[in-house]
């Protein structure tokens, strides 16, 4: 079976708009696809392997010869290299491939307007895509579909508000950004988040949040684009769990 608008996205993703000859391409893509993975999601798989062999694969040797020279602060600076990567897959079209139909359309018209939001795919469409890119240790970044951006940009779209999501999740989409989940903490089994400690408390006099507690391996907090950070808290009285 195909997917909403399968068809048309595969001779769209396949041809490029090349007439028949994407027709064929298309055609041959969704021959070979297996049982279970939509025709538009097939198209994109061929795409994006196309882009990896072309692009990511080659850049592997210079983009890990520069991780292992650099030191201390320097580790998290944005390599140049990685960042003409990232303009090639946007204008590709294989950027934000992450965020699903039903998120995606939540996103402010004023923001869809001028930031490429994806195909908004289902999970199971899209996770021929992620393993595609997980081949390369930073090959999801190529596609502004790294985490924890992927995940902090889908709590913006639901939860975030209008000047939150233009300040924050604007840029984030726009691969301009980095952002980070503070979730860990040193005292607690921390992937079950039944167990934080951290805490959060309204000050009613300054009208603020006020946040109580220690985090720690807070993935992409040093790198040098982070501006936002996602902190994980509970109630300050919601008692022990």
């Amino acid at each position: 079976e195909e997917s909403e608008g399968g068809g048309g996205g595969a001779a769209a993703a396949a041809g490029e708009g090349n007439g028949d000859k994407g027709a064929v391409a298309a055609a041959a893509v969704a021959a070979k696809r297996p049982w279970f993975q939509s025709v538009r999601s097939a198209a994109l798989l061929a795409k994006l392997r196309a882009f990896m062999d072309e692009h990511v694969y080659p850049a592997e040797k210079e983009l890990y010869a520069e991780d292992a020279r650099r030191t201390g602060a320097e580790r998290w600076r944005a390599h140049p290299l990685m960042e003409e990567l990232k303009a090639k897959a946007r204008a590709a079209g294989l950027w934000n491939l992450f965020l699903p139909a039903d998120t995606r359309d939540l996103i402010a018209p004023s923001i869809r307007a001028v930031v490429d939001c994806g195909p908004g795919l289902s999970n199971l469409e899209y996770a021929p895509l992620s393993e595609c890119m997980g081949r390369c240790v930073f090959g999801s970044e190529v596609f502004n579909c790294s985490a924890p951006d992927t995940g902090n940009m889908e709590t913006l779209v639901r939860y975030g508000t209008p000047e939150q999501q233009e300040k924050w999740l604007k840029p984030l989409l726009e691969g301009r950004i980095r952002s980070c989940f503070c979730m860990t903490e040193p005292a607690v089994a921390s992937s079950d988040a039944t167990n934080m400690q951290a805490e959060v408390a309204l000050d009613e006099g300054a009208g603020e949040l006020v946040l109580r507690g220690r985090k720690w391996w807070a993935s992409g907090m040093l790198d040098e684009r982070c501006r936002l950070a996602i902190f994980m808290a509970r109630e300050a009285d919601a008692g022990k769990r």
